[in-house]
């Protein structure tokens, strides 16, 4: 699912981004360009230097996890 950055993705809302992604099993990728890194990896996150209006692609290993998106637009990180 591809999602568009609202807020810098830096210090506090990394780290909230990745206790969201870690409370769930399946693995989680974040692609922007060509990097892919693991949600639940905060140092692979911060390298990627999300600004407002980029686009990236969320990927799940399965099923995509809805509630996990939604967390994420509640949070006011991304919208769809």
């Amino acid at each position: 699912m591809k999602l568009t950055v609202i807020k810098p993705i830096f210090a506090e809302s990394a780290s909230l981004l990745v206790n969201h992604a870690s409370r769930y099993t399946g693995k989680i990728l974040i692609k922007k360009d060509h990097w892919v890194i693991d949600a639940k990896s905060l140092l692979g996150l911060l390298a990627l230097s999300l600004q407002p209006g980029q686009v990236v692609e969320f990927d799940f290993d399965g099923e995509q996890d809805d509630e996990f998106i939604d967390a994420l637009i509640e949070a006011g990180l991304f919208e769809k």
